[in-house]
């Protein structure tokens, strides 16, 4: 059940993930909010239901909820975030299991009735349970990366001419809503502080997300003389081709990113990342092993990282092939929706 109003990665992750144990048939149904962002997606067989969400208090969709649930009769009802928990009760003594599953460090109230809490990061999951939550029904689970999936050379190419990239650049790809945590004003910054030319090569920089601070970051790339090298590509449904087109994706978020599943996409896309050490990043990245890391806002760190990894061929691809390691032995599909199963079996009784 995911109740909000707009589509970010949180509820792209949702999607994904209910759209994987479809494919694998298990029996699922997705509760999304009617007239939202996630209504009018493609979800193929997968059965949706449109509810009206609208505030945690409104009776009527509390009740539209209840009634959905009594309907479908499912053994585990999982929750994404406040609105579609809050909504969400049901009773201890009999009837389906209620999953929390949270993605970041939100206020526990609105959590506190379920059933079990599931954190996508072993920190996340050790805060809740230092914050009151019982831990014999915390689970951690981290996000997967779906596989690489290659984009046809044609519309590679295209996108490349849309953007008047330069056949000799590096291209460089930063994915995320343009919001502080994200960290863009010191890629920025770090974008000002790099040479024109890298091994012989110009350099461009595709932000590829959009967000409340879209025109201030603009208005900082014109102040800091980087509006002719920092390109900007808004929101996209399918990242995959900007990610194919990237020599090195970029990732610069603050503290407050809980996971990061950039870092899990350019694994999955076998591309050498710059990543700030965020706590999701903390926690699963090895420094010069996987991935080249950096302190959080720390514009000069990012770029002698970007510069470091784009003067070695030999380590970028060194990283590139460690995190598509990762990815497939820790945070592939299979092995994710793997521990997803099991625990749905051992909370339902088989």
């Amino acid at each position: 059940m995911v109740a909000s109003k707009a589509l970010g990665g949180a509820e792209r992750w949702a999607i994904r993930f209910s759209l994987a144990l479809a494919e694998r048939r298990v029996p699922i149904e997705l509760a999304i909010r009617l007239g939202s962002g996630l209504d009018g997606l493609e979800y193929g067989s997968l059965k949706v239901h449109r509810l009206p969400y609208r505030t945690t208090w409104d009776p009527f969709s509390r009740d539209a909820v209840a009634r959905t649930i009594h309907r479908v009769r499912p053994q585990i009802v999982q929750t994404y975030m406040g609105r579609a928990t809050r909504l969400t009760r049901l009773g201890r003594s009999s009837g389906p299991v209620h999953l929390a599953r949270l993605g970041g460090y939100y206020a526990l109230g609105p959590f506190r009735h379920a059933h079990g809490w599931i954190g996508n990061t072993k920190g996340l999951c050790d805060w809740m349970i230092r914050n009151g939550l019982p831990a014999e029904r915390v689970y951690h689970i981290y996000n997967f990366a779906d596989p690489m999936r290659t984009v046809a050379g044609d519309r590679v190419r295209e996108l490349r001419a849309a953007h008047a990239i330069p056949e000799d650049a590096w291209v460089l790809v930063a994915l995320g809503r343009l919001v502080g945590f994200k960290g863009h004003t010191h890629l920025i910054e770090a974008m000002a502080r790099l040479p024109e030319r890298i091994g012989g090569r110009s350099l461009r920089l595709l932000i590829v997300g959009d967000g409340p601070l879209g025109p201030s970051l603009q208005r900082q790339a014109i102040q800091v003389g980087q509006d002719r090298r920092i390109l900007w590509s808004g929101w996209q449904k399918d990242p995959a081709p900007y990610l194919q087109m990237a020599d090195l994706v970029v990732f610069p978020s603050l503290d407050e990113e809980p996971l990061g599943n950039v870092i899990l996409e350019a694994w999955a896309w076998q591309k050498p990342l710059v990543t700030a050490q965020f706590r999701g990043a903390r926690e699963i990245v090895r420094h010069a092993e996987d991935a080249w890391t950096v302190p959080c806002a720390d514009a000069p760190g990012l770029a002698f990282g970007i510069r470091t990894v784009l003067e070695d061929p030999a380590l970028a691809q060194s990283l590139a092939a460690h995190g598509q390691t990762r990815v497939e032995r820790e945070f592939s599909p299979d092995v994710i929706l793997g521990q997803y199963l099991e625990l749905y079996r051992r909370l339902s009784g088989g």
